[in-house]
């Protein structure tokens, strides 16, 4: 039975030969064994990679050689990584294109994706990671991909509405995501509204899925629901802004600090720098749309909301 060696396989090749060190053998032969088609014909190859692999890593710790990061799990960068997973044909390429200045391949063919490919989203005055990753399809599945997964903040499961096994993929998906003991999505888009009768489809849809996640219908292509899926992948990734003003200045509305909700005034002034947590005194809140709290002094223990501004007193 033929090979049939992937693009993305001879690259890999071509770099572990070319390998200065034995950190960059390692991640040539990982790229290796993650690219080859997985089938009888390349079960001697499989074997191959994995004891040159093996026996790479061994040298790499005897020298003393820092290992290189596994080349799926994508350095996190902005406000948070998501993942996007889904069927063959999902559109996932395509949102990451429409969403970012990332160039992942776009074809009308399954299984075009075959490496994690990071874009960087603007919601507002922050970036967010996404990381468009190979399709989950019982005919065939990239090995990384649970630990890619894993690795990332937060998933999205994206869906073609106008698909007609589109109920068997969410089961299948959901399925394979719960026996690789992830957390579940925490947002499902079913893609492609644009087209004749998704609208239908996508109402359909979200009735049978209701209460079991949240939807939301966009479209790639068109642009259609981008928008809210920005502010929905910010609010999924349970987040807030945290601005900071010296006092007696005016507001400088630039580069907030990134907390988790729930976080206090104590975390957002650790952010800024650790001498003032320990001489913090109070703080005063400022909100842009008013309010009662607009200047008022607050404690160190008071949570902090989204597009808080805090005056620090030490």
């Amino acid at each position: 039975m033929p090979a049939n060696l992937t693009a993305d396989y001879l690259e890999a090749e071509r770099d572990y030969k070319s390998a200065a060190t034995q950190a960059e053998k390692v991640a040539g032969l990982e790229r290796m064994l993650a690219t080859l088609p997985k089938h009888k014909g390349t079960e001697k190859m499989q074997a191959d990679i994995k004891r040159r692999l093996s026996q790479a890593r061994k040298e790499a710790q005897k020298k003393g050689g820092h290992h290189a990061a596994p080349f799926y799990l994508i350095e996190k960068e902005g406000a948070g990584q998501v993942a996007l997973v889904g069927p063959p044909n999902s559109g996932k390429s395509q949102l990451v294109c429409a969403l970012s200045h990332a160039t992942p391949e776009v074809a009308d063919y399954p299984f075009t994706t075959r490496m994690p490919t990071p874009g960087m989203m603007l919601f507002e005055d922050v970036q967010i990671q996404l990381i468009d990753l190979p399709p989950l399809a019982n005919e065939f599945m990239e090995q990384w991909l649970p630990q890619a997964i894993r690795a990332a903040h937060m998933s999205v499961l994206a869906l073609d509405v106008n698909d007609i096994a589109v109920l068997d993929e969410i089961e299948f998906i959901l399925g394979l995501i719960e026996s690789w003991r992830l957390a579940p999505p925490k947002l499902v888009i079913g893609n492609k509204v644009d087209l004749p009768g998704a609208a239908d489809n996508f109402e359909a849809l979200e009735e049978i899925c209701r209460g079991r996640f949240p939807m939301l219908g966009v479209s790639a292509l068109t642009g259609e629901g981008l928008d809210r899926f920005r502010r929905a992948v910010f609010d999924a990734l349970n987040i807030v802004r945290v601005y900071t003003k010296a006092p007696g200045r005016k507001f400088e509305l630039t580069a907030p600090y990134i907390l988790k909700r729930g976080k206090t005034v104590a975390d957002a002034a650790a952010h800024v720098h650790k001498d003032f947590v320990e001489r913090l005194k109070f703080a005063r809140l400022f909100r842009l749309a008013g309010g009662d709290r607009d200047g008022q002094m607050v404690e160190r223990s008071h949570v902090v909301a989204d597009r808080d501004i805090l005056e620090f007193h030490i």
